[in-house]
């Protein structure tokens, strides 16, 4: 696979998530041998023990309906955000719900959490665990997070969880994000960073690009597109010790000398540079 072509890259990031979306396996936490499939299918308790390993208590994985962790993520955003009572929260590619589900119960019923996902299965089963967790605070909208269906200025801080890395415009999703963001918002994301150049042989593997691997950016790069788009106060933080985890992903292919989880982590300035 050449990494050129966006909608052919969002197309197969989509078919590879309805599969976890409707089988329950985990493409991020249990990644591909040469070849195969980065969707090996996990079950509920595989999901909880990786999670567990990535920084969610056992308190936040009781909180949410059953089936709403799927296994994916990289990290915890809510541990970044600080998020506040009343306050409105965006989820980028929230799933089957599981982060946005935690954020609902931080910002309380006077607060609003909107996730937004591109693939229609996913956002169905989102739907059906709000309604089995009686969560009335949260909705989620299809959508791709390139051109996220959500008003200017509306929310005031952004999370999301191992999923900018599958987006082949990742300087257009934090101008997305930029945009929607209130003044003084801020961007909280636990996502994949590279670290050292991927092998060419890795770059074209479809299922390294769906499994999180190789859609990543350097932080230099990252950086830039934050500043590009405007934001500040941009801290993006690698996490040595998530290479630990990340070696299971592609058991024998070495990725985490090439990838690690990081912490990243912006602000939409109170006032606008003219």
């Amino acid at each position: 696979m050449q990494p050129t072509d966006h909608d052919a890259i969002r197309q197969q990031v989509r078919t590879a998530y309805a599969a976890v979306a409707n089988t329950g396996s985990s493409c991020c936490a249990t990644a591909p041998a040469p070849g195969g499939s980065c969707c090996a299918p996990t079950d509920q308790s595989v999901a909880e023990l990786l999670s567990r390993g990535i920084g969610y208590s056992v308190e936040e994985l009781a909180a949410v309906p059953n089936g709403a962790n799927l296994g994916l993520g990289c990290g915890n955003p809510q541990a970044i955000a600080a998020l506040q009572t009343g306050e409105t929260v965006l989820d980028l590619g929230s799933g089957a719900g599981f982060d946005a589900f935690l954020a609902a119960r931080q910002v309380g019923p006077t607060g609003l959490v909107i996730g937004v996902d591109m693939t229609p299965d996913m956002i169905s089963k989102a739907r059906a665990n709000a309604v089995k967790g009686a969560f009335a605070n949260v909705e989620f909208r299809l959508g791709e997070i390139e051109y996220l269906p959500v008003a200017d200025a509306m929310v005031d801080a952004i999370i999301s969880n191992c999923v900018i890395n599958l987006s082949p415009d990742k300087a257009q999703v934090f101008h997305e994000a930029f945009r929607v963001l209130k003044p003084g918002g801020r961007l909280a994301i636990s996502d994949i960073v590279l670290t050292a150049e991927l092998p060419a042989e890795m770059l074209a593997e479809v299922a390294l690009y769906t499994g999180c691997v190789a859609g990543a950016a350097q932080v230099a790069d990252l950086v830039a597109m934050l500043a590009g788009a405007g934001f500040n106060t941009i801290r993006i933080a690698p996490k040595d010790a998530s290479r630990e985890y990340i070696q299971h992903w592609a058991p024998g292919r070495n990725i985490e000398n090439y990838i690690a989880s990081a912490n990243i982590e912006a602000v939409k300035p109170l006032e606008q540079t003219p």
